[in-house]
């Protein structure tokens, strides 16, 4: 899934400012999600309309041929591609449609021995669609209804982890032109990786002083609820890690491995990034202005660039 510019520059401008960015991809899940479902809902109409089948082949047909591409085939059988790769350890296509066929099967299986053991239960999904209406008996409902829900937990999981990603190096290169901080100080460039090391992993962002001194900082936005977000920090020697909700084990944890933590939801919490500099001796103004007034200002120089 995919950010617009517009989305991260808001959700790193909300997080610097010490106010809560989830909204803002809550709001994105959704739109994805209800356009999703719309046009799904036609393809449905418009295969079931066309199909000779009663029987849910006419799904099968439609929805799980080999002419689709792999993600499609995996969400239309119910199951999601990152949970197949986490099965099988390969995202080949040939392991994809075998694993989404599989599922089908069980799936509809399953949907109609709950159906024989729940006689009573009835249900009927009727879509329209330019005054043309299909009905759907309760195993193709539950079909339908279960691909929809898979969808959303797919564009979820994606909007997240997109969201971390992409906003990550810019809240880094915010807060050095907040302070002012010389380009030679840091380097937003992913890490590459050393493969001669035993445990090397990939950095999301480096500070480094006139001495020679080079600082690995690890960006997450993360909330308190996940603690062991901040384990990072001891895979990968960090020296800074910033995160935009920190719970006391976590901030225990980073002072335990020597590393310098900023919580950028506490009150203001940006200007810790001072004393940061300071430890590291990297050079830097004191920020005392209206962050409001300059955090946009700046975010639109840093997107310019891209």
């Amino acid at each position: 899934m995919t950010l617009t510019s517009e989305i991260t520059k808001t959700i790193v401008s909300k997080v610097i400012q010490s106010e809560d960015y989830r909204i803002e991809i809550v709001n994105e899940i959704n739109a994805k999600f209800l356009q999703f479902a719309i046009d799904f809902f036609k393809s449905v109409v418009d295969a079931k309309i066309n199909s000779q089948d009663v029987t849910i082949e006419w799904y099968r047909k439609h929805f799980l041929t080999e002419s689709l591409p792999s993600d499609e085939i995996c969400i239309n059988a119910g199951i999601n591609r990152k949970t197949i790769k986490n099965m099988y350890n390969s995202e080949r296509r040939e392991i994809l449609l075998d694993a989404s066929f599989q599922h089908f099967d069980t799936l509809y299986r399953d949907i109609q021995l709950l159906c024989e053991k729940e006689p009573d239960v009835d249900l009927t999904l009727t879509l329209k669609f330019k005054g043309v209406s299909v009905d759907l008996n309760i195993s193709e409902s539950m079909i339908v209804i279960n691909t929809l829900a898979v969808k959303r937990a797919a564009i979820r999981g994606g909007a997240w982890s997109t969201a971390g990603k992409r906003a990550e190096k810019y809240i880094m290169l915010a807060l050095c032109k907040l302070f002012q901080v010389k380009e030679k100080y840091y380097n937003a460039k992913h890490f590459v990786r050393d493969h001669s090391k035993d445990v090397d992993r990939e950095i999301d962002f480096y500070l480094n002083n006139d001495a020679g001194q080079t600082f690995r900082c690890e960006v997450k936005l993360m909330g308190q609820g996940n603690p062991e977000s901040a384990d990072v920090i001891i895979a990968r020697e960090t020296k800074l890690f910033v995160a935009d909700k920190m719970s006391e084990q976590n901030k225990k944890q980073c002072e335990a491995n020597n590393c310098f933590w900023i919580e950028l939801h506490a009150e203001e919490g940006y200007k810790r990034f001072a004393q940061a500099l300071d430890m590291f001796h990297i050079p830097y103004t004191q920020y005392d202005k209206n962050i409001a007034d300059d955090i946009d200002i700046i975010l639109e120089e840093l997107f310019e660039k891209e």
